[in-house]
């Protein structure tokens, strides 16, 4: 995995359900995920890894997940009830 992809999941966002894309919830009440413990987690049929990251950060990123869906993230009412509720969301972003 590339540095910059390393350092990125070092952020990277764990939501579980997808009710939780639809709620007010602030930055602070969402469950994150480190770097380390998505690495541990890839590969899993129970984990759904998102890529929102958008636009220009996301075609000329040379870092991308293995297995990581793409999703707009200007555009989530059309991809949040397609995501399956009982798996373990992890949004991926920059």
């Amino acid at each position: 995995m590339g540095r910059r992809m390393l350092m990125v999941l070092a952020v990277t966002l764990s939501l579980v359900g997808s009710s939780l894309l639809s709620s007010a919830a602030t930055a602070a009440e969402v469950p994150r995920i480190t770097k380390e413990e998505l690495r541990a987690r890839l590969g899993d049929p129970n984990l759904v890894i998102l890529d929102v990251r958008r636009g220009a950060d996301w075609s000329t990123s040379e870092a991308k997940i293995l297995g990581a869906v793409r999703a707009d993230p200007g555009d989530v009412a059309a991809w949040a009830d397609t995501v399956p509720k009982e798996k373990t969301l992890v949004l991926y972003c920059a």
